[in-house]
């Protein structure tokens, strides 16, 4: 594993089920996070302006809204999102090919209106809290997850974007087949012997690191312990294994 100078650069602390206040509160807890995601919930409660807040407290931010619709209006989406200066903006890779370059189009024309520089699209796999049970089960698709996320990655390196979003589980064969510079953001963090909630194929960080995961999207295990300071400190030393 290559040396890393900074763990904390390779934690997004989720700020999901938070508002404005809370989001605060927390970040004054934790000066050394450098990277926040903000999902659906927050972006939808409190607006773009959350975005604002976050870069003026020299935050980089992953709008992680898993934009999923026709060509046309996942580029406008993208068009959009690139000019509140996020570094880095999901969209699901299954939209298809032309959504895809569309979308990375518009967000280097979105950010160079604004003389930002260009966000990294990040195309969303398989959500973590598939199983394969319900994988085939509720959407009749007669393919493994492994062989899904594969040719989904494919896509989405195919069609110029910066990585994609996927599970610890497939970060080892994923590694093999991108390169470094291909970004492997994995959510479904968990200690060893913790709550899955609501997701199911999950790894330890330390083990998701050593697969080759670029950043770390971890939220409630940090976001609802009693000490976040120490729990967000204690996952950037498991970074360093």
């Amino acid at each position: 594993m290559k040396n890393i100078n900074n763990p904390s650069e390779k934690i997004i602390l989720a700020l999901d089920g938070m508002d404005k206040n809370n989001v605060l509160n927390l970040l004054e807890q934790i000066p050394e996070v450098i990277w926040v995601k903000v999902g659906l919930e927050l972006f939808v409660s409190e607006g773009p302006d959350i975005l604002s807040l976050l870069r003026d407290k020299g935050k980089k931010i992953f709008l992680d809204l898993k934009f999923h619709d026709i060509p046309t209006t996942v580029a406008r989406a993208c068009f959009v999102a690139s000019q509140n200066g996020a570094e880095f903006i999901s969209l699901h890779t299954c939209s298809g090919v032309k959504a895809l370059k569309m979308a990375n189009e518009a967000a280097h024309e979105g950010a160079a209106k604004v003389n930002s520089p260009p966000p990294k699209l990040l195309g969303i796999t398989i959500l973590t809290s598939w199983t394969q049970e319900n994988f085939a089960n509720d959407l009749l698709i007669d393919q493994s997850i492994d062989q899904r996320v594969k040719h989904l990655a494919e896509i989405a390196s195919n069609s110029g974007l910066g990585g994609c979003v996927c599970s610890p589980r497939e970060v080892r064969f994923l590694r093999q087949i991108h390169p470094e510079t291909f970004e492997l953001v994995t959510p479904g963090i968990r200690s060893l012997g913790s709550d899955n909630n609501d997701q199911s194929r999950v790894a330890d960080a330390s083990e998701a690191i050593k697969m080759g995961a670029s950043k770390l999207v971890i939220g409630r295990a940090i976001t609802q312990s009693n000490d976040p300071a120490f729990i967000f400190k204690s996952f950037c030393n498991k970074v360093l294994i």
